[in-house]
């Protein structure tokens, strides 16, 4: 395994600035698409990635490969809380106590990555983490399917995502035919393109032939001059925009900390884990440590909020497409960075004939990647009970908020092991005997492995000796559930690449809870 070493930002210079301009393609209209999606003016997502590529990028050990800017997965926080202050405030004070509630998030994330609470991210499951995805992605696309269609914002201002859904009859009766045709060829790209037989034309990036389709449409049927002022983006003075924006008068609220508690969970959840995913596509083999970059996060964020942008994350589609596209070191996020900069100097009169729906269009491919079939099938594959939390976190959350429903998604399954029998005192403590030889050091793992137990054994993992090969016996275990068996299992492998040796036993014993390798499993003489 190798870490992050410190090295010139433009060490892979060629590689990077190819990739960066490719990756520069994708973000500069979604991140116009997220921004408006979340109430923000387009500007401020451009705004925030630009900060992202060309800050966030200067800390020498910050995750090599993952791409920093506004992100959908953020969209339901950002417009729940302008929603929520615009009821208290007026709009535009809404941004500025938003963007002190970034701050306050971004403090905090530089407090807890001195404090090495990077790893925290393995206390969730990870059912639960992809059910909040994926409601977050059915959200994206209830909001957006109006916008694709052209229909006037006032129509369903306000309406929860339940509601949206079913006015989808009502959105298709007052469509705009022209905005609507626009919207649903770009939307008729973004899923086909992937499946189209030249090479050639699948290595262009999607949203880029999106605007390559949907630019001449809005030209050819005047749709600055014949449609409503929100059919096109808008970006106007973008340097005048930008200005020092936070407010904290309302930091004694509960509505002010309600948020900070949301945006920091969601915020740094989301970003550590596409570091960990993307360190396992990183073809050099490079571990990025979570705390470093979580701090890297804070100083981007706080520079965001400064300044009136939105909050920032590793974003998991841009980051993939950087591997994709060659990128070797954080010099491809500086330089898509330096792009949007660029873009934001000479770009800004060819930006500005952008139609909204193909910005929709690519949100809405965006909330289907978060909540497509394949993620309630792979989640199934995992065990019925996985899918009961999957499922049981998205309802609570489109019924409710994002916090109640990864919390129920985790009551559910701590309720889970409880009736598996785990045993009470071991949902929260992990009891081990440690064997050690002269060679090897055996680690007997008691009673129930669990993903409340993955910080204690990743603590004691970093802790033993490299000189001897390690032993991890689940012979006498009561259950091992699948974050726990995979977490293991990365260890395992991590192991290998560097040449130390890792054995398990006992597991293979067990029985699955399905006939995937990482399924839940439990002893024998457990089974009804």
């Amino acid at each position: 395994m190798k870490t992050n070493k410190t090295t010139s930002i433009f060490q892979f210079w060629k590689n990077d600035l190819l990739s960066g301009f490719l990756v520069f393609l994708i973000a500069l209209p979604l991140s116009l698409g997220i921004a408006k999606a979340s109430g923000f003016p387009a500007s401020m997502g451009i705004l925030t990635a630009m900060i992202g590529g060309l800050a966030v990028s200067l800390f020498p050990k910050v995750s090599a490969l993952s791409i920093k800017g506004p992100a959908a997965g953020l969209i339901t926080i950002c417009a729940g809380a302008i929603a929520e202050f615009t009821s208290i405030d007026a709009a535009q004070n809404a941004l500025s106590h938003l963007a002190g509630i970034l701050i306050i998030v971004a403090i905090t994330q530089i407090i807890m990555g001195y404090l090495k609470f990077g790893s925290l991210a393995d206390l969730f499951p990870h059912s639960a983490v992809h059910g909040m995805l994926a409601a977050i992605g059915i959200i994206i696309i209830a909001k957006q399917i109006p916008v694709l269609l052209g229909d006037d914002p006032l129509l369903y201002k306000g309406e929860s995502p339940l509601e949206l859904l079913r006015d989808i009859p009502k959105f298709i009766q007052n469509a705009h035919p022209h905005i609507a045709l626009i919207g649903l060829i770009g939307l008729l790209v973004l899923f086909v393109l992937p499946y189209v037989p030249f090479k050639k034309i699948r290595q262009i990036p999607a949203p880029m032939v999106v605007l390559i389709l949907t630019v001449p449409l809005s030209l050819a049927w005047h749709l600055k001059t014949s449609e409503p002022d929100y059919a096109l983006v808008k970006i106007g003075n973008f340097w005048g925009s930008i200005h020092f924006a936070p407010r904290f008068n309302m930091i004694g609220t509960w509505t002010f900390w309600k948020y900070v508690v949301m945006f920091l969970f969601v915020n740094s959840l989301e970003s550590l884990l596409t570091v960990k995913a993307v360190d396992d596509l990183d073809p050099m083999h490079r571990k990025t440590n979570p705390n470093i970059d979580l701090i890297a996060l804070g100083v981007g964020n706080a520079f965001s909020g400064l300044l009136g942008g939105m909050p920032m994350i590793s974003e998991v589609v841009r980051s993939s497409a950087n591997i994709g596209f060659g990128g070797k070191s954080r010099g491809s996020n500086f330089f898509h960075g330096l792009f949007l900069l660029i873009s934001m100097i000479i770009l800004v009169p060819a930006i500005e004939l952008i139609p909204n729906t193909a910005l929709a269009a690519m949100l809405i491919f965006a909330g289907y990647r978060l909540s497509s079939p394949k993620e309630f099938i792979q989640t199934y594959k995992l065990g019925k009970e996985q899918l009961v939390i999957f499922l049981m976190t998205i309802i609570v959350t489109l019924s409710t908020d994002l916090l109640l429903g990864v919390g129920v998604g985790i009551m559910t399954k701590l309720i889970f092991h409880i009736f598996s029998g785990a045993p009470l005192n071991s949902l929260f403590t992990s009891k081990r005997n440690q064997i050690d030889t002269d060679n090897s050091i055996t680690i007997e793992i008691l009673e129930s492995a669990l993903f409340t137990n993955i910080l204690t054994y990743k603590r004691i993992f970093d802790e033993l000796p490299k000189t001897k090969s390690v032993i991890v016996d689940f012979s006498n275990c009561a259950l091992v559930d699948n974050p726990f068996i995979e977490f293991i299992e990365h260890i395992k492998q991590d192991w290998n690449e560097q040449g130390r040796e890792l054995d398990i036993i006992g597991l293979i014993e067990m029985v699955p809870f399905s006939k995937h390798p990482l399924s839940t499993r439990r002893r024998k003489e457990l089974q009804p």
